[in-house]
C-alpha cells in the first residue's frame, strides 16, 4: 500500500460518522462498511432537530422530516454532509439541494461507494472551508481598508493635512505604538466621535 493510501486510511479510522437513518437492512449496509473502513460511528434515529456537532461526517436520511428540523446546511455545520437518498422525486431533489451536501448515496446501497463517497465529500468539505477562510479574509481586508480611508479623510479635514501625510502619520503611529495602521485608524475614528458627542468636533460619516 502505498504512503497516499496508508495516510488516507489513517485519517478515515480516526474520523467520527454520524449515521442518521431508519434501522433496517439499509442502514445495516452502511453500518457494516463503516465498521469495516474503522470508522467511529455514532448511530442516530429519529432524526434530531439539528445537526451533530461533534462529528466529522454525517450521513443523514433525506426526508420529509428535513422540512421541519433545524439548520441542516453545510455553510453552517463543521462536518462533511452526505445525503441518504430513496428516490428522486422533485421534493427530495428540493431538500437536497437546500442542504447543499457535500455527496449523496443513493438506494439500494452497497458496501461499494461508500469509501470513495467519504473521501470525496471530506475533499469537498476541506475545499469549502478553505474557501471561506480566503472569502473571510478578503472581507476583513476590505473592512480595514475602508477604516484607513475614513480616518485618512478625518485627518484630511480636521488637521490640514493631505492623503499622503494623513497615512503616513498613521503608520508612524502604528510603528510607534507597535499596532496596525487599520488598528490606529480605528482608534482615531472612534477619539473624533466621542469628541463629536461632547460638541468639540465634526466628523464627515460615509453614507
Amino acid at each position: 500500500m502505498s504512503s497516499s493510501l496508508r495516510r488516507l486510511y489513517e485519517d478515515l479510522r480516526s474520523i467520527c460518522v454520524a449515521v442518521i437513518h431508519p434501522p433496517g437492512e439499509d442502514r445495516d449496509v452502511l453500518v457494516q462498511q463503516l465498521q469495516r473502513i474503522g470508522c467511529k460511528l455514532k448511530i442516530t434515529w429519529p432524526m434530531p432537530p439539528e445537526p451533530p456537532r461533534d462529528c466529522d461526517v454525517i450521513l443523514f436520511h433525506v426526508s420529509q422530516d428535513l422540512e421541519h428540523c433545524g439548520d441542516w446546511n453545510a455553510s453552517t455545520v463543521n462536518a462533511a454532509l452526505v445525503a441518504l437518498s430513496d428516490y428522486e422525486s422533485p421534493t427530495t431533489l428540493k431538500l437536497l439541494l437546500d442542504t447543499m451536501a457535500h455527496g449523496v448515496i443513493t438506494k439500494p446501497f452497497r458496501s461499494s461507494g461508500i469509501l470513495s463517497t467519504l473521501v470525496l465529500a471530506r475533499a469537498s468539505q476541506g475545499f469549502q472551508q478553505r474557501l471561506q477562510g480566503k472569502i473571510d479574509k478578503l472581507e476583513n481586508t476590505m473592512k480595514m481598508r475602508r477604516q484607513i480611508e475614513k480616518a485618512v479623510r478625518a485627518l484630511v479635514e480636521h488637521q490640514g493635512m493631505d492623503d499622503v501625510q494623513a497615512y503616513e502619520h498613521m503608520r508612524e503611529k502604528a510603528k510607534s505604538l507597535r499596532i496596525t495602521i487599520a488598528e490606529v485608524a480605528t482608534l482615531l475614528l472612534e477619539t473624533y466621535e466621542k469628541l463629536e458627542q461632547l460638541g468639540f468636533s465634526s466628523v464627515a460619516r460615509k453614507k
